[in-house]
């Protein structure tokens, strides 16, 4: 597939969190910003986090989980930048520890390795938050450069009501490079 000239390429991982389902506007918002976009979702993502079809249907492209087989064609072109948006305390961990079990991590792992700019939205309980093994994953990440926004919990704030996910501030942060 060919892509218009000067159009920025944007893959957009996406992670098991109630929020995912909420990834659209996300799409929406880089594709108002001209990137074109391809998204890459953890396995367990794909099973009812988001709909898969509504976002391939946006992107023009399919939802990614799985590897390719050698002799397929690439079906992204190389990325310009990433997001990992809801990025979860497993795939946080997992990545900073270089455990790239499922495509999602490993496209992290490699463009981190490429120098390509990454953008993580963390949607991380509290309990989990704390937890040694986060604190220093979020450590050595930023040390390579990877760029956070701020750590959302989804738990409802005193009225009631749950508070937005930032999903614009990590096109915010991609700009800041």
């Amino acid at each position: 597939m060919t892509e218009p000239a000067g159009k920025r390429f944007l893959y957009v991982v996406v992670c098991a969190a109630g929020i995912a389902a909420d990834v659209g506007r996300l799409i929406t918002a880089a594709q108002q910003r001209d990137w074109e976009v391809g998204v890459i979702a953890t396995p367990v993502a794909t099973n009812g986090f988001f709909d898969t079809e509504a976002v391939g249907a946006q992107t023009g492209r399919p939802v990614r989980s799985a590897w390719r087989t050698p002799g397929d064609p690439r079906p992204f072109p190389p990325p310009d930048a990433v997001v990992a948006a809801p990025a979860t305390f497993n795939t946080v961990n997992k990545w900073a520890a270089g455990l790239a079990d499922t495509l999602a991590v490993a496209t992290l792992c490699e463009a981190s390795g490429l120098g390509v700019p990454v953008a993580v939205l963390p949607c991380v309980a509290d309990a989990l938050a704390v937890h040694p093994a986060y604190r220093d994953s979020l450590v050595r990440l930023r040390g390579m450069g990877v760029r956070f926004g701020e750590r959302y919990t989804g738990e409802p704030g005193e009225d009631g009501a749950r508070p937005e996910f930032g999903w614009e501030r990590a096109l915010d942060l991609l700009d800041l490079g």
